[in-house]
């Protein structure tokens, strides 16, 4: 099994083979923590174990399948603790997929450090490039391991009976022996690995799609190139270059050279093309920036998250960097830094009055300047939460301009004052400030506007109001002028802080780099839609939101719709016949569900019940959800075959919710798994949805299978 996945793209260099021979390494948990472990790559080079040195047990520590990344030197913040005990080059971090924790540790020598540090981002970069039907098997392997208590690379029936369970299988057991025996091609009464794929891989047969592919095949044994694009028009409802498109997917998914000579696709590779990106519910076309980025950026949903330094508590939580870096690999580009008096003149980044860990806001920005772009080029918001004396804004100023460079924006990009914001496209590459200035931007540049903007308004509003509020602008810039730094102000362009009164007073007062920030329940109550979240905080809310800007190349920026950009257009999402004109009728059939997780923590044994439920969530109008029945005892391959309906006025503004539970009659049903996708991103006919886990990670091979179909409806409704 060790050669399943590896034998056509991976050689044994000197990394791997020095990680195969093992190396002692210390393991840190804290900066008195710091115990020596035995760390060994596997012969299947993916799994890595260690030995404790005290009590010499081996336990499996990960899969190679679970790392994110790996950082080099002192990267986390016990690794800086020790920064003066042990050098950087011999210190690293592995980082692994979701909430769970890193993994800090100190080889003994640079040369040693490298090995591992190159070795694994090697294994990574080949894992993070598997095509879905190598991530299945690389899944299959993975269990395979864990089962294998005496490492012995071979199972008997029992144990694979116990092995089926664990992975959410409830199997007739004559069925399963029957299968068992058909893969044990050595007749030695046990399955060694390639022989366990085999016995998977006849049990995970997909009949709902063999009937779909006997409906379009003549011979019930391959389609034909024809018989193909007949599929793709009229279920997958392609229609540009069908003939090309066909014959790209063939060469691409078809593992038989015969039939791809022939340009033919059996069943094997229709499953293939039904379970790769292309056969996925989610538009590959979104997968990149395919959206207008040269409007201003006030035309844009942005990504922005609140308290962006915190992991997870808002009151006792620890503040890490880690905050920064996370929010910034999955796309935000407005980040909090919430800014206070440190020790030694050296401003620390923390929630206030709370009892939250504290960062140095050097490191924040040093961070900051390693991650924003890697991403997304678009530009970054640093939105600066000032609770800082005079003399420690200076030195946040002073950081800034050392450790950001060119990056920071300091000036308008051509010297002159706005009359609109800049857009995504001309700021690429450059950071943001939001926060608090002393006077006006005119103030600070000798330029002038193209022309005036127009202030239709400013004689719409009583002389005495306007007097008002001219002596509360005065009085805050007073006092404004004496808290604030002017080094810092000066650093503030086209995103100042300013107060909120009303839209009226907004529109005629405030101009294009002027804003106003709101506690969400101010912004419920002026517009009724959510703000900025805690990139943290697992749950619908950030299943919506990661949704939401999972369009666009996921490059941190969605065009706003058209009447939502267009002054002269009216629209109000409690009035849906305004929007009228691009309603339609969703139809989604829930087919059928692949390898569903077991619960975390649940009784062993146990099996799921599953059920899915649909949610749509836009406009008030909008907002739905329908689910299917419960399947009892079937986390394997449940098949629903149910019809769900759904009528969506405003499509542009609408996310799709594909909610996997664990139906429980006695108590709340336990979270299986979700899938959020702008509607706007669907794509019709037969499509699998590739299920993530409660904090947005992939949970491979678990999918649904679904019929998706969209009618437009604007001539129906009023």
């Amino acid at each position: 099994m060790a050669a399943l996945l590896y034998s056509a793209r991976l050689h044994l260099d000197d990394n791997l083979e020095q990680m195969q021979q093992g190396t002692m390494m210390r393991k840190v948990k804290s900066k008195n923590w710091k115990k020596p472990r035995y760390f060994k790559l596997q012969d299947d080079c993916m799994t890595i174990w260690y030995k404790s040195k005290k009590t010499g047990n081996a336990k499996s520590a990960f899969s190679v399948s679970d790392v994110e990344t790996v950082r080099e030197g002192h990267q986390s913040e016990v690794l800086q603790s020790l920064a003066e005990e042990f050098p950087p080059e011999c210190c690293f971090t592995i980082v692994f997929h979701g909430r769970r924790g890193n993994l800090d540790l100190i080889a003994s020598s640079a040369e040693e450090a490298q090995f591992w540090i190159k070795g694994l981002r090697r294994l990574v970069e080949v894992v993070t490039n598997m095509d879905q039907k190598e991530k299945i098997d690389q899944w299959i392997c993975d269990w395979f391991q864990k089962a294998d208590k005496d490492k012995d690379g071979r199972m008997n029936f029992k144990e694979v009976q116990h092995l089926l369970r664990l992975m959410n299988v409830d199997m007739n057991e004559d069925h399963a022996f029957r299968l068992f025996q058909m893969a044990d091609k050595s007749e030695t009464g046990t399955l060694e690995g390639e022989e366990f794929v085999l016995f998977y891989k006849a049990l995970t047969q997909r009949d709902e799609v063999l009937k779909i592919f006997q409906n379009y095949s003549k011979d019930g044994k391959k389609l034909t190139l024809l018989e193909f694009v007949d599929f793709l028009k009229q279920e997958q409802m392609e229609s540009i270059g069908v003939m090309g498109l066909a014959m790209e997917l063939i060469d691409r998914y078809e593992p038989s050279e015969t039939a791809k000579t022939r340009h033919a696709l059996t069943i094997d590779g229709f499953l293939m093309y039904l379970c790769s990106p292309d056969g996925s519910i989610f538009n590959p076309e979104h997968r990149k920036v395919f959206q207008d980025m040269s409007q201003s950026l006030c035309h844009y949903f942005i990504s922005s998250s609140h308290n962006t330094y915190l992991m997870e508590d808002q009151l006792r939580g620890q503040s890490s960097i880690e905050g920064y870096i996370r929010a910034l690999k999955r796309g935000c580009r407005c980040l909090e830094v919430d800014c206070w008096d440190g020790p030694n003149g050296e401003p620390i980044v923390y929630h206030g009055h709370t009892f939250t860990s504290k960062i140095p806001f050097r490191e924040v920005v040093s961070t900051v300047e390693k991650y924003a772009f890697q991403v997304s080029d678009y530009p970054i918001i640093l939105s600066i939460e000032n609770h800082c004396s005079i003399e420690q804004q200076d030195v946040i100023a002073q950081q800034l301009k050392s450790i950001l460079g060119e990056q920071l924006l300091i000036t308008t990009i051509d010297g002159r004052i706005p009359v609109q914001l800049p857009s995504p496209e001309e700021l690429r590459g450059k950071i943001i400030l939001k926060g608090k200035k002393i006077g006006c931007l005119e103030d600070s540049l000798n330029g002038q506007p193209d022309e005036e903007p127009e202030g239709e308004d400013s004689e719409e509003e009583e002389e005495a109001e306007e007097e008002i509020l001219r002596n509360e602008a005065k009085k805050k810039e007073k006092k404004s002028k004496q808290t604030l730094s002017e080094e810092l102000s000066d650093c503030i362009i086209y995103c100042k802080s300013v107060p909120f009164s009303s839209f009226q007073h907004s529109r005629s007062h405030y101009k294009p780099y002027e804003m106003s920030s709101f506690k969400e329940s101010k912004a419920h109550k002026l517009i009724r839609e959510a703000v900025a979240l805690n990139f943290q905080t697992a749950g619908t809310e950030m299943d919506l939101y990661d949704g939401l800007f999972s369009q666009n190349g996921h490059c941190g920026y969605v065009l706003k719709p058209t009447f939502m950009r267009d002054t002269e257009t009216y629209f109000s999402p409690d009035n849906p016949q305004s929007r009228g004109d691009s309603a339609l009728s969703l139809v989604i059939q829930v087919i059928s569900g692949q390898q569903l997780p077991k619960v975390p923590n649940s009784k062993e044994g146990s099996i799921v019940d599953p059920l899915v439920r649909v949610e749509i969530h836009g406009i008030p109008a909008d907002n739905a959800k329908r689910e299917t029945k419960y399947i009892e005892n079937n986390g394997f391959n449940p098949q629903w075959g149910e019809t769900l309906h759904f009528q969506v006025r405003v499509p542009e503004l609408a996310l799709v919710r594909f909610v996997v539970e664990d139906y429980d009659k006695a108590s709340r049903n336990d979270f299986v798994g979700q899938y959020t996708i702008p509607l706007t991103s669907v794509k019709a006919g037969y499509r699998h949805i590739h299920l993530l886990s409660k904090d947005g990670t992939g949970i491979t091979p678990a999918s649904l299978f679904v019929h998706i179909r969209m009618v437009d409806l604007s001539t129906e409704i009023d």
